[in-house]
């Protein structure tokens, strides 16, 4: 151990944060979970990654790697190992004024991105949260505001720079390192520390932005007329119900249809929307013409001693009927978590099943569930959700590794197939063979299924 703490104290020349420094709190702790590393190291540039990563492998100790920090599993810190915290890694540029090619930091948040982007026109489909890191959005998947026009953030990406468990720099695209790319795209944190992002962005509007509020007793007519438009409606647009709100009266919260249209055409518009606005007693209508940069927001940071669990699913075809009655059945009843549904679909679909290691693509709604609170308030809550899921189970697959609290050998299954996860495993074997990179929804190099 010494001798690899003198060799990272002559190589790294970034921060390194040991427990006593007056900034050692704050870096402890990622965005919803406190931990207690022993060291945790900010790189300064790619040389810096390869230098704490040199050391996590000779020390044995964990290693987290931290873009944005708001995994709800806590995968961005640990207790007694180190964490690779790559905020200062965040630059944004656009490499090739042409191709709209953009070139982003390991550690660059997507508020940073929308920001250094709108001056020039463009965007690239990300998240809906300001500090959510491009790191772990774009490797687990990208499910935001633009996805059924544009795609996963994922499906925009060209190239990555990847630092591996050897340390060697690994530029990845469709030509070089194809396994690894294919990989990355999905596979989450498990083969290395991605140094920087290489994206297509594209010209962007201002869009159509806001929510449709109906009254909770509507739920049922409201969720199936939505999802029943989304099967015709205009690629541009996206949307996300939300019911059963804790901060707006739980079951007696409003059913919230969160639109964006991926355009400024008002005609547009209009025919996204109106059948939307039909389905309904509209309580509540915002929705107005705004800068794309808007319609992320401000991501917020529990106080400590709260606990977040997240459950998500998939679903579509003629499942999709029963799974919107029990949500809203779900949601009419005391005790319920907070439900979303996201719509997906459209240009998300129509990437071949196995281009990416993201495997749920003919699905037509996400369905998110989370309970917030104390820790007594969420054990309390936890049976009503498991039961929940129980009814839900015959008719929901998957699951999205972004919105998942836990990391449990069910819920790697779930985010990967079987032939997702050999493949995603044979990968593992030649970049990560020693499983350096655990701390996230784990492949195993020496597990097959």
């Amino acid at each position: 151990m010494n001798a690899a703490l003198d060799t990272l104290r002559r190589d790294f020349g970034g921060a390194v944060i040991e427990p006593g420094a007056p900034e050692y709190a704050a870096a402890s702790r990622s965005v919803l979970v406190t931990g207690s590393p022993a060291y945790v190291l900010r790189p300064e540039s790619t040389g810096d990654v390869r230098a704490g990563v040199a050391f996590a492998a000779a020390s044995g100790l964990v290693l987290s790697v931290r873009g944005g920090g708001h995994a709800f599993a806590g995968f961005g810190t640990n207790d007694g190992g180190v964490v690779l915290d790559l905020s200062g890694l965040d630059a944004v540029e656009v490499v090739d004024k042409d191709r709209h090619l953009v070139r982003i930091g390991g550690g660059a948040t997507w508020g940073q991105v929308v920001d250094a982007l709108a001056p020039h026109g463009l965007a690239i489909s990300s998240g809906d949260t300001r500090s959510v890191g491009v790191g772990g959005l774009t490797l687990a998947g990208g499910i935001g505001w633009k996805v059924r026009k544009r795609g996963l953030a994922l499906d925009n990406l060209v190239a990555a720079e990847v630092v591996t468990a050897d340390g060697q720099i690994v530029r990845t695209g469709a030509e070089e390192h194809p396994e690894l790319f294919w990989a990355i795209r999905g596979g989450g944190g498990n083969f290395g520390v991605v140094t920087a992002f290489e994206f297509a962005a594209h010209p962007t509007t201002e869009v159509f932005y806001g929510k449709i509020a109906f009254p909770p007793a509507e739920a049922a007519a409201v969720l199936q007329g939505w999802a029943d438009h989304l099967r015709t409606a205009p690629e541009e647009l996206t949307s996300i119900v939300e019911l059963a709100s804790p901060l707006a009266g739980g079951p007696d919260a409003p059913v919230e249809v969160r639109v964006a249209v991926d355009g400024d055409d008002p005609a547009l518009a209009a025919r996204a929307l109106d059948p939307i606005r039909a389905l309904g007693t509209v309580i509540a209508d915002d929705v107005t013409l705004r800068p794309y940069a808007d319609t992320l927001v401000e991501g917020l940071t529990p106080p400590p001693g709260i606990r977040l669990v997240t459950r998500n699913g998939f679903a579509g075809g003629a499942s999709l009927s029963e799974v919107l009655r029990v949500l809203a059945g779900a949601a009419a009843r005391p005790g319920s978590p907070f439900i979303a549904v996201r719509a997906v679909g459209g240009a998300v679909a129509r990437v071949p099943a196995d281009a990416t290691a993201y495997a749920h693509r003919q699905a037509e709604v996400m369905v998110v569930t989370t309970v917030a609170g104390p820790q007594p308030v969420v054990e309390a809550a936890l049976p009503g959700l498991d039961a929940l899921w129980d009814e839900l189970g015959p008719h929901v697959g998957g699951a999205y590794a972004a919105f998942l609290a836990s990391a449990a050998e069910e819920d790697v299954a779930a985010i990967y197939p079987d032939r997702t996860y050999g493949r995603l495993a044979a990968v593992k074997r030649r970049y990560d063979p020693g499983n350096l990179f655990s701390r996230n929804h784990n492949v195993r190099p020496d597990q097959t299924r």
